[in-house]
């Protein structure tokens, strides 16, 4: 469980770079609406990868006490 929470936290992270970059081509294009829309996604990509991160954490170990 500890391997497939840890690649999710990644694919988080990846997803909002992708994102970023898309809103940001949106925005050199002038298309304001998309480009806000998108940067709202890469701050929810982003705060998932720190939400998920903290939680790898503190469950890590769960498994692991006898």
């Amino acid at each position: 469980m500890y391997n497939y929470s840890r690649f999710t936290q990644y694919a988080y992270l990846l997803a909002a770079i992708l994102v970023a970059i898309e809103s940001y081509r949106q925005y050199e294009a002038g298309d304001m609406n998309k480009a806000i829309i998108m940067a709202i996604f890469t701050v929810v990509g982003i705060f998932m990868f720190f939400f998920r991160r903290s939680y790898a954490k503190k469950f890590g170990g769960y498994n692991k006490k006898p």
